[in-house]
Parts: structure tokens; sequence; C-alpha cells
């Protein structure tokens, strides 16, 4: 088994004709994630692929998703909690931030999930009946 990185993974999907070192690189990762046996992407290269895609590729939710569903889809890639990224993927398709979306579904089996700066997080949360809640803790928490 192969491990990919990110930039593997932007190279497969994403035609940059903007960027000379892509054209060279195309083809070397299109030829990896097409003809190698087996392959694995760790967690982390997934919160960095949507995050490459959204911010810097400029990619909307809805193309982000598409990505991931045929990522996901492939035989021969095995991705990291691969059905937490979907439930991830889920979440952010009803406009959660991707990132918070993965810290939520790794605390289900918590109580809550804390967070100082992130009321937009806790108030989505609220409102998709998620669980564990996301809570912005005061001095009547403790």
């Amino acid at each position: 088994m192969i491990a990919v990185d990110t930039n593997i993974l932007a190279r497969f999907y994403v035609d940059d004709p903007n960027d000379p070192e892509a054209d060279r690189q195309r083809p070397i990762a299109r030829a990896i994630m097409t003809e190698s046996p087996s392959l694995f992407v760790p967690l982390t290269v997934a919160l960095e692929l949507e995050w490459v895609l959204r911010a810097f590729y400029r990619f909307e939710s809805a193309q982000v998703g598409c990505v991931f569903e045929h990522l996901l889809g492939l035989g021969h890639v095995n991705t990291e909690e691969s059905e937490r990224v979907a439930a991830a993927l889920s979440l952010a398709a009803d406009g959660m931030d991707f990132a918070d979306a993965l810290h939520l579904t790794a605390s289900q089996h918590c109580e809550a999930l804390y967070t100082f700066d992130d009321r937009r997080f806790a108030r989505r949360a609220r409102r998709l009946g998620c669980a564990p809640p996301v809570q912005v803790p005061t001095d009547e928490t403790l």
C-alpha cells in the first residue's frame, strides 16, 4: 500500500492551467491514482485536500463533495476513517465547516464539544441537531 499526500490528489482532481509544474505532475498523479493497486489517504490529507480545493482552487461545496464522493468510491483507495469523512462531508453540505464537522464526528462519544471562538459552529450544530452539542463555555459552565 502506498500513502498519497494532498498534492497528489490535487493534481489528480484539479486541472490548473496556470501552473506549469502541474502540466508535468498531472500525468504522474493520474498514473498513481489509476494504476496503483492499493492506496491510502490519511485523515489529515483529507482535511487538507478539502481546504486546498475550497480555499486555493475556489471549489464550491458541491464540487468538493463530488471530489470526495469519487475518492471514497475508489475501491483501491483506503481513506482513513472514511465513514467519519463521509459524515463530515454531509454536514459540510449542510453548511458546516468541514474541519468543524470532522471535530464533531470524532467527538460522538462525548457529552459536548466546547469551543470559545466559534459561535457559528455551535449555532449550526444546534440547527442541524448534531450530537454531541457544541457549546461555548462560560463561567457558569464549570
